[in-house]
C-alpha cells in the first residue's frame, strides 16, 4: 500500500525492522537501508535502470535478504513545492511495485538531497569518477535519513 503520510506508513510497518530508501533517476536507482532501530541510513548500492521487472527483482531480493519492512522513495518536488513530470514518474514506479506485491511504500521530499550528497562527497575529497559511481546511493541515504529523523521525532513526541 502507498501512504502519502509518513506517520500512517510508520503505523503500518513492523517495529524493529529495517527500511529501504530509494533515489530514482532516469538511468539509475540509488538504494540505502536503515538499521533495525531505524536510526542510521547507510548507502547500499546503485542499480542500473533496465527493465522494470529486473529492477523489482533486485529490489525484492534485497528486501528479502535484509528483512526490510517498507520503502521510502524520494519524491522530486520542484523547489516551489509543486509536482512535475519527475514526481509523476516516481508515483508510477511506486504503483507498479505494488502490482507485484502490496508492500508498504511512502514518499519523502528529496529536494536538495543530491546536492547535499555531492557536497558531502566533495568534502570527503572523493574523486569525480568515484563520486559518479556512488552519488545515487548516497543521495538515497540522505532521503532515508530525513524520513528516519522525522519518524524518530514523532516517537519522542508521543
Amino acid at each position: 500500500m502507498i501512504y502519502e503520510n509518513i506517520l500512517d506508513f510508520d503505523r503500518s510497518i513492523s517495529k524493529n525492522t529495517a527500511l529501504m530508501g530509494l533515489d530514482l533517476g532516469s538511468k539509475t536507482i540509488g538504494v540505502a537501508i536503515s538499521d533495525s532501530f531505524r536510526s542510521i541510513a547507510t548507502p547500499l548500492k546503485t542499480i542500473r535502470r533496465t527493465k522494470f521487472s529486473e529492477e523489482v527483482k533486485v529490489l525484492f531480493q534485497l528486501i528479502s535478504e535484509r528483512e526490510i519492512s517498507g520503502i521510502i522513495i524520494g519524491l522530486p518536488k520542484n523547489m516551489d513545492g509543486t509536482e512535475g513530470a519527475r514526481c509523476q514518474s516516481t508515483r508510477a514506479f511506486a504503483r507498479n511495485i505494488i502490482t507485484f506485491t502490496d508492500f508498504p511504500i511512502s514518499y519523502w521530499d528529496e529536494r536538495l538531497s543530491t546536492v547535499a550528497a555531492e557536497k558531502a562527497l566533495l568534502e570527503a575529497d572523493i574523486n569525480r569518477k568515484r563520486r559518479s559511481e556512488v552519488i545515487d546511493h548516497v543521495a538515497a541515504s540522505y532521503i532515508l535519513q530525513g524520513a528516519l529523523d522525522r519518524l524518530s521525532h514523532n516517537i519522542k513526541m508521543n
